[in-house]
């Protein structure tokens, strides 16, 4: 199947779903390969049922769906391959310790062992969990299953990285390691789209932002141009921002 390897990490067009009700309701987004993309919205704007569209866990009622130039409906397996999704309340398997459930999870995308093992060490070291790798991963805080999740979603190199609040149950220390590892993603080349209720992280680590209101984009840009938007100062932060543009009508 033909590609286009120049165009963007994501498209979505006129995309729809609804649960009696529109949760997506005519969505169009573009996201940039290489970018880190903050998608943000109120409780039930329809981030996380986009998210799982994108994904292909959930069905579209209509639309269409590009991940790296790939149609998701004609090439699901291709498309799904090169990118990952971590929910917001990831399953890990709790009797397996972390280098086993990332050596589960490299075999389950067809990467050999000789390829998986020093990313899995790397993975591990970088995330401070290497002195937890001897012990069953049932026993773990919500904070280091969620890193050892992150770890396994990155374990095959996803051109594409698709995270629902990955910071959720994260004390400082741990957050600031999954937000470098995010960071050291895209530097890489790699694209990041998140969603995230801390609105401080997305102001701080994201290229571009898109603001969803009831399963429609509303607003898109830099804070700089959201700020533009509004009728914030200059500094204003991302909340205020938020806040205003969210609630117009």
């Amino acid at each position: 199947m033909m590609t286009d390897e120049s165009g963007p990490a994501l498209r979505i067009a006129g995309l729809h779903k609804a649960f009696g009700r529109p949760a997506v309701d005519g969505l169009d987004l573009l996201v940039r390969r290489g970018e880190l993309y903050a998608l943000l919205g109120p409780n039930g704007a329809g981030k996380t049922t986009t998210l799982r569209m994108v994904t292909g866990l959930l069905a579209p009622d209509a639309g269409r769906i590009e991940v790296l130039g790939i149609d998701l409906t004609q090439a699901p397996r291709e498309a799904k391959s090169r990118m990952a999704y971590l929910p917001d309340d990831p399953m890990l398997y709790g009797k397996l310790k972390p280098f086993e459930y990332l050596e589960f999870v490299a075999g389950l995308w067809g990467v050999t062992a000789h390829e998986a093992e020093p990313r899995a060490r790397e993975l591990l070291d970088w995330l401070d969990l290497s002195q937890h790798a001897h012990e069953l991963t049932e026993g773990f805080s919500r904070g280091m299953k969620q890193k050892l999740a992150l770890a396994g979603a990155l374990i095959h190199a996803p051109e594409l990285l698709i995270l629902d609040e990955p910071l959720t149950g994260l004390d400082a220390a741990a957050a600031r390691q999954v937000k470098d590892l995010l960071l050291s993603h895209v530097a890489k080349g790699g694209t990041v789209i998140l969603t995230t209720h801390i609105l401080e992280v997305a102001e701080r680590l994201a290229q571009r932002i898109g603001i969803i209101r009831q399963g429609r984009l509303i607003a898109e840009g830099t804070l700089a141009e959201l700020r533009e938007r509004t009728s914030g100062a200059r500094g204003a932060s991302l909340e205020d921002v938020f806040l205003q543009l969210t609630a117009q009508p």
